[in-house]
Formats: C-alpha cells, sequence, structure tokens
C-alpha cells in the first residue's frame, strides 16, 4: 500500500479558536479550510481540525518536542489552554514533559528532547 499522506484528527467545539490556538502556541500554518475541516501543519505534521466537536476532555495522543517545556507551557495557558500537569523537575534536570489541553479540551503533551 502506497500511503500519500497521513494526518490526526481533532475535534473542535468552535473551529476559529482552535485554529487560533494552534497557531498562536505553535505557529501552524493553515494547508486547506472548508466548512468542515481545517488542516493545519505544525512541523511538516498535518493535524485537521473537525467541526462539530462537543468540548469534551478528550486524550489525543499529541505530542509537541519543544526547547523548553517551562515556557511552553506558559504560551499554551496564555492563549486560552489549561495544564493538566504542570512541568515539574526530575533527577535535578529541568522538566522534559508537561500535560497540557487546548481551548476545546483536547489533551496533548509538551515533551523536552532527553540527552
Amino acid at each position: 500500500m502506497q500511503v500519500e499522506r497521513l494526518k490526526y484528527i481533532i475535534w473542535a467545539a468552535d473551529t476559529d479558536r482552535a485554529i487560533t490556538f494552534y497557531t498562536q502556541v505553535f505557529g501552524a500554518t493553515i494547508l486547506r479550510q472548508n466548512p468542515a475541516i481545517t488542516e493545519i501543519e505544525i512541523a511538516n505534521g498535518v493535524i485537521g481540525i473537525h467541526g462539530g466537536g462537543e468540548g469534551n476532555r478528550t486524550w489525543t495522543g499529541l505530542s509537541f518536542q519543544v526547547p523548553d517545556v517551562i515556557s511552553g507551557a506558559a504560551e499554551v495557558t496564555a492563549a486560552g489552554g489549561q495544564l493538566t500537569r504542570e512541568p515539574q523537575p526530575e533527577n535535578d534536570e529541568p522538566p522534559h514533559l508537561a500535560m497540557c489541553m487546548d481551548t476545546e479540551g483536547n489533551e496533548f503533551m509538551l515533551t523536552r528532547k532527553r540527552h
């Protein structure tokens, strides 16, 4: 089978709010937009934001690797997202993980590359 493209779909009760969140926090680029779905690209990955979501809290499995989890978590909250687990230092190293939620209830992780 030849796979032409891979994208991950998330749901949004308010698609415009979700697009604003992902463009503001992660620098997403809008690839395609119609009344049902908007496709965005972040670091060569494609996420489809599908309208009609109910705003329920949902684990997505998405993980965004960033240089600094603490400042990344601050950007998430500044854009209207939430932290479900604050970044915490481990073994005298800076935090490598923060559990987050976007404006639509989609949960994701921020991670830092470990050396």
